[in-house]
C-alpha cells in the first residue's frame, strides 16, 4: 500500500491517447448499485466523447483479476456504496501498479466510517458540525452541545 506522495512518480496527462486503455468500475453488489450504474455510465459516456478508450466494467461480472488480464492502463472507480469490492479493487489496483482515481486504500476505509472521519477532521482543526451518533437505523439529530458518541 502506498501512502506517501511521490511526484516524481507522477506525469500529467494531456492527451486522451495518453491514459491508455481505462477500465471504468461500476454497478458491483453494494445496495448502491443503480447509482453506480448512472454515474458510472455517465462516466464512460464522458470520457470516450473526449477520446478516452474507455470501457465498462463490473465487479459482479467478472474477476478483478480481468483488469490485468484485459491489460487495463488505469482504472476509474465509480463504485458507490460500504462493501468489500471497492477496497478490494484500490488494494489490487495498489498491489499490481494500476493508477486508480479517487483516495488510497487507507483513506477510502477511513472515509467510510463517518465517526473516525469527524474525529480526524476535528483532531487536525477541520472546522465540522456539532453531532450525535445514535444507535443503527435510526436518524441522529444535531444537538449543539454534542460533539462525541460514548
Amino acid at each position: 500500500m502506498r501512502l506517501s506522495y511521490q511526484p516524481r512518480q507522477l506525469r500529467r496527462v494531456t492527451a486522451a491517447g495518453e491514459f491508455g486503455r481505462v477500465a471504468v468500475l461500476f454497478g458491483g453488489d453494494s445496495s448502491e448499485r443503480e447509482i453506480s450504474l448512472l454515474s458510472g455510465n455517465a462516466v464512460l459516456e464522458a470520457l470516450k466523447r473526449r477520446g478516452v478508450d474507455a470501457h465498462a466494467f463490473d465487479p459482479r461480472d467478472a474477476a478483478l483479476s480481468e483488469l490485468l488480464a484485459r491489460r487495463f492502463d488505469r482504472v476509474w472507480i465509480a463504485l458507490h456504496g460500504p462493501g468489500a469490492r471497492t477496497a478490494r479493487c484500490r488494494a489490487r489496483s495498489n498491489t499490481w501498479g494500476v493508477p486508480y482515481t479517487g483516495s488510497g486504500v487507507m483513506g477510502s476505509a477511513i472515509g467510510m466510517d463517518k465517526l473516525r472521519t469527524k474525529r480526524l477532521a476535528r483532531a487536525v482543526g477541520v472546522a465540522t458540525a456539532d453531532f450525535v451518533c445514535s444507535p443503527a437505523r435510526r436518524i441522529s439529530r444535531p444537538r449543539s452541545s454534542a460533539s462525541s458518541c460514548r
